[in-house]
């Protein structure tokens, strides 16, 4: 019997990590790897475009926290990823891209020869939003490789990571190196009892968890704790969903509202779980720094670029919190009544400031499946959605406010509906949209549960507001917007359209996310951005 490729060691080392789902495109130097994956009980995903194939591995990688994989060709067709990877790299999402190469039987060190697809150094340009990145040199490295790279991408803090292979290693036969074996580390518990007496001496703890938090599923153990302290606990994009709606101690989201972040303001010790304090949470670091800072992270250096503790925990942030041991105090009564104040508040100036918001909540909040998993866009829809949607359950929000990538919303979608933890709901502009509407051929041939929102206001609907409140004309952010629903119903998949977010939206939202096929609901609807974009940040710099 003949010894196995490259392709095939490569698919073989695929399953043994559990991959369930791969996401790509054909290309000439890759069709070795579709072969092989025909032969597997994978399910190959194709897409009509690279950048589709990153963030569909990227909302696959969200809504389950495992490992997200992008299966893609040479030279333009691993660059067209780097968007996605971008994403990927700023918000964690643990991601794999495995790109070919040119052939390494043609490549000359320090020479671009003009091979089809050639670049003089692949993995490079990858470097800037990667992880690591890796290139197999020989064809017996191909599963060992793989593996080296999964486990790093999924290693906190998780990441993604780049995996180039000259083509010509796929059809070639070769026994296989046997995988590295992983060796676990146990985690070792550092020594509490300065963070637990600081706790335990606070008038005004606050809780401050971030998307480190709920990537090491840590929300039950912060969950007791925040009741023990009757802390508040604020919680970041990343970690929206972290404590269920009902929490006694969760705040209403977001800490830009100023009745939120009047809870920093007072706190007199915070503790901050798997967060780096990034600038679009902090309105660029213009909320002062806790007068005690506590910070649980797995990486040092990550817990103290922004602001400094004064207590630095390193370690698996559910097994911190755990261990922590603090009396449970009184409060919890005043607390809750507190952030019910807070929480009306907000709601409250939602209906004044924008009330079609305010119905799009609503109705989200009404009609949505309780395992459905809400994937918003770079607009201004998608702003109030990440700030203000209330999250049932971790994992149940994806959000590009890492790098900030306009396109991300429609293919994440389809990554998170493949991961069949439930339907995804996608909230979109239709500039965003327009990135990506090819791969509603996708959405049909895969027959995917997805319900995409197209909030149509004609244009850049954000850009449009900065360039009318700098008083300046417009210019590049409008235009007439082509038939979304003649468009949807070309590729075969069910669409309608309503005008604003009133009651026809509400009836046509609820049919559609009962449905068993995708389908498309185009809302033509102008709205202002919320209070959680960088324009209407209400801290501002000295004069």
């Amino acid at each position: 019997m003949p010894a196995p490729t490259g392709a095939q060691h490569l698919v073989d080392a695929l399953t043994a990590l559990g991959t369930e789902v791969v996401f790509g495109l054909p290309g000439v130097h890759n069709l070795p790897l579709w072969e092989a994956l025909a032969d597997t009980d994978i399910r190959l995903v194709g897409v009509r475009h690279e950048q589709t194939a990153g963030y569909a591995a990227d909302g696959y990688a969200r809504a389950t926290g495992k490992l997200g994989v992008a299966l893609v060709t040479t030279g333009p067709g691993a660059a067209n990823t780097l968007a996605a990877v971008g994403e990927a790299m700023a918000s964690a999402a643990p991601v794999l891209i495995i790109a070919t190469d040119i052939p390494s039987t043609l490549r000359r060190p320090g020479v671009v020869r003009g091979v089809l697809h050639e670049t003089s150094d692949q993995q490079a340009m990858f470097a800037p939003v990667t992880k690591a990145g890796f290139t197999v040199t020989s064809a017996d490295q191909v599963a060992a490789t793989l593996h080296r790279a999964a486990r790093l991408a999924l290693q906190p803090q998780s990441g993604p990571v780049y995996l180039g292979i000259p083509t010509d290693f796929l059809s070639e036969r070769t026994p296989a190196r046997r995988p590295p074996r992983s060796h676990a580390r146990p985690s070792e518990i550092p020594d509490l009892s300065e963070a637990e007496a600081q706790l335990a001496a606070a008038d005004r703890p606050l809780i401050w968890a971030g998307g480190g938090a709920l990537r090491a599923e840590a929300g039950e153990a912060i969950g007791k704790l925040a009741e023990r302290l009757a802390a508040p606990v604020l919680t970041t994009f990343g970690a929206r969903g972290l404590l269920s709606v009902d929490h006694p101690c969760l705040a209403p989201n977001p800490v830009h509202a100023p009745e939120v972040g009047a809870l920093w303001d007072e706190a007199d010790v915070v503790l901050a779980i798997g967060t780096d304090f990034d600038g679009l949470m902090t309105q660029n670091w213009l909320m002062p720094k806790p007068k005690k800072l506590i910070a649980i992270n797995v990486d040092p250096d990550d817990a103290a670029k922004n602001y400094q503790p004064d207590i630095t925990l390193v370690g698996d942030a559910r097994v911190l919190v755990e261990a922590l041991k603090v009396e449970e105090r009184s409060g919890i009564a005043a607390l809750v009544g507190r952030l019910a104040k807070v929480s009306a508040r907000v709601r409250q100036r939602i209906k004044e400031e924008e009330p079609q918001a305010a119905d799009l909540l609503s109705t989200l909040d009404e009609v949505l499946p309780a395992d459905a998993v809400v994937v918003a866009d770079m607009c201004v829809a998608g702003y109030w959605i990440g700030g203000f949607h209330r999250v049932r359950a971790p994992r149940k929000l994806a959000y590009p406010m890492g790098w900030g990538t306009l396109g991300y919303g429609f293919p994440a979608a389809l990554g998170a509906a493949a991961a069949g933890g439930g339907r995804a709901i996608c909230v979109t502009g239709d500039g965003g949209f327009l990135f990506g509407c090819g791969d509603l051929h996708t959405l049909a041939q895969e027959q995917l549960p997805v319900t995409t929102i197209v909030v149509d206001d004609g244009g850049y609907g954000m850009l449009r507001y900065d360039q009318d409140r700098a008083g300046l004309p417009r210019r590049g952010v409008d235009w007439d917007s082509p038939d979304f629903v003649g468009l949807a119903r070309s590729f075969g998949v069910h669409a309608d359209r309503v005008s604003g977010f009133g009651r026809a939206f509400r009836r046509l939202l609820g049919e559609f996310v009962e449905s068993d096929e995708p389908n498309v609901l185009v809302v033509r609807a102008k709205m202002a951005p919320p209070l959680n974009t960088s324009p209407r940040w209400y801290r501002k710099e000295s004069p």
